[in-house]
């Protein structure tokens, strides 16, 4: 792929100035000319020799699927083979290239296990080469000059090199670098192929690009340019200097210094660009005179709670706001969120807007459907992946010509068949169940349409977003007249047997138990396979008075366990998370969680709240490894002492992090390629202020155009749609 000439470059870079790229606008790329990275953002088979299959492969350690994502793929060490001495002065364990002349080859017994044995000599002395592997040995020919470059070691009496690293011809020897980047590698790569693929990834970089970096942190810190800096790093020999001495090192280190502070200064002004986007973001007033609301509430025949009129009183108001809601419903399980979503659906109604909400899972999509049924006064339609035929195609078609202003439905909602006539309310229910792209793509659905998420306990990258001050928070405080609190005790496998003895005397006192089986695996019938174990063993135990529920049964088989434990036919209901949400059985007070440390804190939250809903004392046992480790065992103490699903999430972000604020991961630390944890701490606080100094909160114009060199900056770190993503919650 031709480049452009530099002097075209910097025309390129420059014309985009006269076309601004607004901050708070579409994304980077719409708005920037960005084609002289179009060769390294290209995909990685478009390398010259990569297949799509070794595309895979690379990507793999690339962690992305674009030739940069492949140049940002570090060496994790060097090897120094720059050590070329005589056969006689070699010293064991040590790293060495060799250039000898082939003496004799020297072939394994059959069936033995034991290599092929070269010997070369120079003027000087000679060494054995060993190898395992018969197609390496055949490479040499008696009387054959070859380079040789390994690890040296000592094999009794006798120094070897055991299976080179390289293995040349003697005038091919230049092909060996002096210093050697080792890469992290995978199942069916090889070195060789990565450095192949990295070698021709660098030709595709522009000879220079636009300096984001002010020059007075260059000259202080003496960084090199980015193209430069990247250029030492995948490979070091290329380092002025680096023949002899170590002054490649440091060199190195200053050009690693300048790749991870551009990596963070990505970041810092991806998270400016993202809230300004949040904070600006124009939307629609939806204001409504309430009367669909009290038809709803005298038909449901309560008052609503202190806590859920304080909540809905907040919700509308960002909903009446002209700019879009991004608001987290956190109410602890059974606290009434399902009203204020109702009450709030309803106002956009009221607006003429059409509302819709998504739940994770069939069972609690039809309990919402069910209920608003009842309580709405307006229609309502439910959508999920088992509607079918022609009440499908009567569903969308009221979905689009608006004559169902209220929508329930799963991920069934998000499928591009979906079209809305104007939705103005998007509900995500148990919001940690969605990815963000999910809960994206249902608010997208609509035109500045408001989002209000609601949950038990907020995924650990909705409370960093809170944190940032761009999704608000209304809290339901309390729970109904008579619940009480759940105890939960914690419980080793290896006391099982007093586990059971406990439940049989629950049993007899006329309990109902839910048992929820482990997570084994990634693998959802090996899931379903020990929740099959499980009931059998229970069974056995306790006779023929315990369900099974799991996700791979026929709806119907399913629905008939979760009647039959809620009509007290059967005593115990064992279940994979399948009764995570959407399962109400007043009735069961005792729920036992197998292996608890392999749950999430918000699905063990979740879990723990199928009982505690009636008027009797209810308890959760956590089941646990013998060995639980530190981090499992702190886990599992936070659920132990609190039910409130704040401070749990709260607990879940210390542990696991806040995931990428302007990308998709939900939970963990930053995901940084080129920064360090020592260099976070090290730099994070200047690239802060360099982003403070591009993108200044005291600009007078917000809107003000990007510079061109930060807009090629935010390309390379994958970062131009981190406004989009950032409205994602």
């Amino acid at each position: 792929m031709a480049f452009l000439s530099v002097s075209r470059q910097t025309e390129a870079y420059a014309s985009s100035v006269s076309s601004p790229f607004s901050i708070t606008s579409s994304p980077v790329t719409e708005q920037t000319d960005l084609s002289p990275l179009s060769a390294v953002l290209a995909p990685l088979d478009s390398l010259p020799g990569v297949s799509a299959a070794r595309a895979k492969l690379l990507s793999r350690i690339a962690g992305g699927s674009r030739v940069l994502d492949l140049l940002f793929c570090l060496p994790e060490s060097v090897t120094d083979r720059r050590a070329r001495p005589p056969l006689a002065q070699l010293s064991p364990d040590s790293i060495a290239t060799v250039t000898g002349t082939v003496l004799d080859i020297r072939a394994p017994a059959p069936r033995t296990r034991q290599p092929w044995r070269v010997i070369i000599e120079d003027s000087t002395g000679r060494l054995e080469l060993a190898f395992f592997s018969p197609w390496q040995a055949k490479q040499v020919v008696v009387g054959e000059s070859i380079v040789a470059s390994g690890k040296v070691e000592r094999f009794h009496d006798r120094l070897t090199m055991t299976s080179p690293d390289y293995l040349l011809p003697a005038r091919s020897a230049d092909r060996i670098p002096r210093l050697d980047p080792v890469w992290p590698l995978t199942a069916g790569l090889f070195t060789g192929q990565v450095r192949q693929a990295m070698t021709t990834a660098l030709e595709r970089l522009p000879a220079t690009l636009p300096e984001w970096h002010v020059p007075s942190i260059l000259k202080r810190r003496r960084w090199p340019d980015f193209v430069t800096a990247l250029t030492w790093m995948q490979f070091p020999d290329r380092i002025p200097g680096s023949e002899a001495g170590e002054e490649w090192r440091s060199e190195q280190t200053r050009a690693q210094a300048r790749l991870a502070c551009d990596e963070l200064l990505a970041d810092q002004l991806a998270t400016r660009i993202a809230q300004r986007a949040s904070r600006s973001r124009p939307g629609r007033s939806l204001s409504g005179d309430g009367h669909l609301q009290q038809q709803a509430l005298a038909t449901f025949g309560h008052t609503p709670t202190p806590g859920q009129k304080k909540a809905l009183y907040e919700i509308e108001a960002d909903m009446a706001a002209p700019y879009r809601m991004s608001r987290l419903l956190q109410g602890d399980v059974g606290a009434g969120k399902t009203l204020v979503a109702l009450l709030a659906m309803l106002r956009a109604t009221e607006a003429g807007a059409q509302a819709a909400i998504m739940a994770p899972t069939e069972i609690l999509a039809r309990q919402h459907a069910l209920t608003f049924e009842r309580l709405s006064p307006v229609p309502v339609v439910y959508l999920s992946s088992s509607v079918k035929g022609k009440a499908r195609k009567q569903v969308l078609q009221a979905i689009a010509d608006g004559s169902a202003p209220l929508v329930v439905g799963t991920h069934a909602l998000v499928q591009e068949t979906v079209q809305f006539a104007d939705l103005g309310l998007a509900v995500i229910d148990e919001q940690h169940r969605f990815g963000v792209e999910q809960r994206l793509a249902l608010v997208e659905k609509g035109h500045n349409a408001d989002m209000l998420v609601m949950t038990a306990t907020p995924i650990p990258r909705t409370l960093l977003l809170t944190r940032f001050g761009d999704m608000q928070i209304s809290k339901l405080e309390g729970k109904p007249a008579g619940r009480k609190p759940v105890r939960t005790s914690l419980h080793s496998i290896g006391t099982m047997d007093d586990v059971l003895a406990g439940l049989d005397r629950a049993l007899a006192k006329g309990a109902q138990i839910f048992w929820v089986c482990p997570l084994v695996s990634e693998s959802e019938a090996l899931d379903i396979a020990a929740a099959e174990a499980r009931h059998a063993d229970l069974t056995e135990r306790f006779g023929p008075i315990a369900g099974l529920a799991h996700g791979r049964q026929d709806a119907a088989v399913r629905e008939e366990a979760l009647q039959s434990f809620a009509q007290g036919k059967t005593r115990m209901l064992v279940a994979t998370t399948v009764i995570e949400v959407g399962v109400d059985v007043p009735t069961a007070t005792i729920m036992v969680i197998e292996h608890a440390e392999r749950f999430g804190l918000a699905q063990l939250h979740q879990l723990r709240g199928r009982v505690g809903r009636g008027a009797k004392d209810s308890f959760c046992l956590m089941l646990h490894d013998d060995g639980l480790g530190h981090t499992a065992r702190r886990r599992l103490t936070c659920l132990r002492e609190t039910e409130d699903g704040f401070l749990i999430a709260d607990e879940d972000f210390r542990l696991r992090g806040g995931g990428d604020v302007t990308g998709r991961r939900q939970s963990g630390l930053p995901d940084y390629r080129m920064a360090s944890e020592i260099l976070v701490d090290m730099l994070l606080d200047a690239a802060h202020e360099e982003a403070e100094q591009i993108l200044p909160d005291t600009a007078p114009d917000q809107n003000a155009p990007l510079p061109p060199a930060a807009q090629v900056l935010l390309a390379l770190f994958n970062k131009t749609d981190a406004a989009r993503i950032f409205a994602g919650g």
